[in-house]
C-alpha cells in the first residue's frame, strides 16, 4: 500500500460503506465529474461505477498520478498539479460535479478560493460534494449568534446553500486520523447579494474574527 504522506494532508477513504453513501449524495449518471484528491483511488472507482459521461481528477502526488495511471487508464483525465494552482473555468465548458476529500491542511483555503472566484460569467460547477474534519464542517455550517459562527460561515453561506450528510469516524481512512470528518453537500443560490470586490469581505470578516473577545469599536 502507497504511504501516506503527511506533509500533503493524506487520509485515504477505504470504508466503501461511507463511500458508496458519497456516489449516491447525487445522480451523476452521464454528468461530467471533478474529483480532488482521488488518492488510491476508492473513491474514483465507485464514481466510475455510476457511469459520468467524464471523469477528472485533481492529483498533487507524482506516485499517485502513477498508481492512478496504471489502475484506470484512459477512464479518467489526471491534472497532475496542486488544486489551489488550477483555474477551474478551463478544465471544461460543462459545470462539473465536485467530489472531494480535501487535505485538512488546506480545505478551508480551497473552499474560499472557490467562493470568491465565483460570479455569474464563471460558475462552473453545480455541486460540491466536499469532506471537511468535523470542527471545520461546523463552523460553514454555523448559523449566527452560534459560537462557531464566523468568517467561514459567512463567505461560504453567501453565495452557497449547504447540508449536512453525514458524520465520517477515523476508522474508515488510511491512516486513521485523530479527528472525525465531515460530508457537506453544497449547491449554488439562485440569488446572492453582488459585492463588486469579493476579496474586501473576506478582508473585512476575518479582522472582526481575529480577535473575537475584543470590544467591536476597537477592531473598527
Amino acid at each position: 500500500m502507497i504511504k501516506a504522506k503527511k506533509s500533503l494532508g493524506q487520509n485515504f477513504l477505504i470504508d466503501k460503506n461511507i463511500i458508496n453513501k458519497i456516489t449516491n449524495v447525487i445522480n451523476i449518471e452521464s454528468k461530467i465529474i471533478l474529483e480532488i484528491g482521488p488518492g488510491t483511488g476508492n473513491l474514483t472507482s465507485s464514481i466510475l461505477e455510476k457511469n459520468p459521461k467524464k471523469l477528472y481528477v485533481i492529483e498533487k502526488d507524482d506516485n499517485l498520478v502513477k498508481l492512478l495511471k496504471e489502475n484506470f487508464a484512459n477512464k479518467i483525465d489526471i491534472i497532475n498539479d496542486d488544486v489551489l494552482n488550477i483555474n477551474e473555468n478551463k478544465i471544461c465548458d460543462d459545470k462539473l460535479i465536485v467530489f472531494g476529500n480535501l487535505p485538512y491542511n488546506i480545505s478551508t483555503e480551497i473552499l474560499c478560493k472557490w467562493i470568491l472566484n465565483l460570479n455569474d460569467k464563471n460558475i462552473w460547477f453545480s455541486n460540491l460534494i466536499l469532506m471537511f474534519q468535523k470542527e471545520v464542517a461546523e463552523r460553514i455550517i454555523s448559523k449566527h449568534n452560534s459560537s462557531n459562527y464566523g468568517r467561514l460561515s459567512i463567505l461560504a453561506n453567501w453565495k452557497l446553500d449547504i447540508r449536512k450528510i453525514i458524520d465520517i469516524k477515523p476508522n474508515c481512512f488510511y491512516p486513521k486520523p485523530k479527528i472525525e470528518s465531515t460530508l457537506l453537500f453544497f449547491s449554488i443560490k439562485k440569488k446572492f447579494h453582488k459585492i463588486k470586490d469579493p476579496y474586501n469581505l473576506e478582508k473585512i470578516t476575518r479582522i472582526f474574527f481575529r480577535h473575537r473577545r475584543k470590544m467591536i469599536k476597537k477592531t473598527f
